[in-house]
């Protein structure tokens, strides 16, 4: 008798390539590998029909806690037992031992590509994928304090790109990659990768499942992983209810993969930074839906994607209540109204040119050129060469949305542009109230930019940045270059506004 093993589980859908992962394992010195231990309990507790059912019960154990307990933890003389898993063969009644015991990682792939070969053998369901038992898996693994790693196959298969570029012959970088993940995979079971998991012989395997021959004629002919198609296949319009079923399950795993990577759907963007990270998790209202933040997104059919015709308000919270929400309401229909816009939440429902839109790619480009000059926002001008505005968006925050100029002379005058060239802000107007409020100048007139160079005060308005100094222009220091007295006295006044008024937000609350 051996003694006790190192049990590794790995989980997947079915035409995720674990076979092959599992033959990959296989070439391991120091592994024994088992096909679907549980395939017979599955079959004997859900009564699906297999072309292979009956020579299955009854030529294997199929009562599951034996298996987990015999076979899956039984003695062995290898240091490690791999078991190649399918999800929805984890069926009720199975001992927590199986959970519980082992190192277990998750092998997922995209539906558009499972989906197309899945009906060889049996017609594709929600339930024969078992990518929500997949979800299940990785959460009870992760409510255990054990979250699994997640690879997702796409890093298993040879790159197209990389083949046409080098030949048939696989690359040295084509190895690297692949090498790659499964090295990753092996250091996040903690066990020492070996080379010899990237080949091995073509054909059928002693350790293959008595459903091989329905299942395997593909793999049975490679010596490794097989390359993607560079052009997959059009997707068969009959299984589309299915994939869309199926790809917020795929993707709520993708997003814990180590490694994001399907060739064809890929992306390197970087996730943004968040100034706040507790927003993280936030919920959005979409259409008629609340969805989490990651899941918050709109057709790329949609016109507002096609046309950027949308309006849009962001709002302030402070200590419960929503500064200016009527006026920010006000805009947001006027807005609607002015671009024909039909079906509009109502006031209840919803609880800075002069349209509020989304279609902002003059303030995008005016930020390129800032970001080139190194500048931390652009000044815009109108048609005549005054200044109007800043550019309004900010790529490193989300929270300088909707800028406007303000400008203090050396007679302590307040001056900002008129709105004619730029949106009227509404954070703009309450400062223009707090200007006066606190007994000092205001004029709204055209202003050069010049004049700006030369002013002793500059700051921006905006809903998130609030009044936001500004200390250089073009190179030129404003003022002494620093924040100056009247800036600070109307933060000072536009703070004591926020903490005083506001509607408040009836479920609020502090944290």
């Amino acid at each position: 008798m051996g003694e006790e093993i190192e049990v590794i589980h790995s989980w997947s859908a079915p035409r995720s390539l674990s076979t092959s992962l599992m033959y990959s394992f296989a070439q391991r010195n120091d592994i024994k590998v088992l096909d679907e231990p549980l395939y017979a309990n599955f079959l004997r507790v859900t009564g699906v029909d297999r072309p292979y059912k009956e020579e299955l019960l009854s030529g294997k154990e199929n009562d599951g806690n034996k298996v987990v307990k015999e076979v899956i933890f039984g003695a062995g003389v290898k240091k490690y037992r791999y078991c190649k898993h399918i999800a929805k063969q984890r069926v009720p009644g199975l001992t927590n031992e199986l959970m519980k015991r082992g190192k277990h990682f998750i092998l997922i792939r995209n539906p558009l590509d499972i989906l197309p070969s899945f009906d060889k053998v049996v017609p594709p369901s929600f339930l024969e994928l078992g990518l929500a038992e997949l979800v299940s898996i990785y959460s009870e693994l992760s409510e255990l304090g054990r979250p699994p790693p997640v690879i997702d196959a796409a890093d298993l298969r040879e790159n197209p790109e990389i083949l046409e570029r080098y030949g048939p012959l696989v690359s040295d970088a084509q190895i690297a990659e692949i090498k790659a993940a499964l090295r990753g995979l092996c250091e996040d079971l903690d066990i020492p990768f070996q080379d010899s998991m990237l080949r091995w012989e073509a054909g059928p395997k002693p350790f293959d499942g008595i459903w091989a021959p329905w299942w395997y004629k593909s793999v049975h002919k490679s010596t490794g992983f097989a390359p993607a198609k560079k052009y997959p296949a059009p997707f068969p319009t009959s299984l589309y209810d299915l994939l869309e079923q199926s790809l917020p399950f795929y993707n709520m795993l993708k997003r814990h993969a180590r490694r994001s990577s399907s060739y064809y759907l890929n992306s390197t963007l970087p996730h943004p930074s968040l100034p706040v990270p507790a927003n993280e998790k936030l919920l959005a209202w979409v259409g008629d839906e609340i969805v989490p933040r990651e899941t918050a997104k709109v057709s790329v059919f949609d016109s507002v994607v096609q046309g950027g015709d949308a309006v849009w308000e962001g709002l302030r919270v402070y200590c419960g209540k929503v500064l200016k929400l009527e006026e920010h309401l006000d805009r947001l229909f006027d807005s609607a109204k002015a671009l024909a816009f039909s079906n509009v939440p109502t006031r209840e429902e919803n609880l800075d040119s002069k349209i509020h839109h989304n279609n902002l790619l003059n303030n995008i480009l005016a930020k390129i050129e800032g970001n080139n000059a190194g500048a931390d926002d652009a000044i815009m001008l109108d048609k005549d060469g005054y200044v109007s505005e800043t550019n309004a968006t900010n790529i490193e925050a989300s929270d300088s949305l909707g800028k406007h100029i303000a400008f203090l002379s050396e007679e302590r005058r307040v001056l900002t542009p008129h709105a004619d060239y730029c949106l009227p802000g509404i954070t703009r107007a309450t400062v223009m109230e707090l200007v006066l409020s606190e007994s000092l100048s205001l004029e709204e007139r055209r202003i050069s930019l010049s004049e700006f160079h030369t002013a002793d005060e500059v700051w921006t308005t905006g809903t998130m940045g609030e009044l936001s100094p500004v200390v250089k222009i073009d190179g030129r220091i404003v003022g002494d270059g620093r924040v100056g007295p009247i800036t600070q006295r109307l933060q000072n006044a536009y703070k004591k506004l926020a903490e005083e008024s506001g509607v408040a937000i009836p479920t609020y609350q502090n944290s």
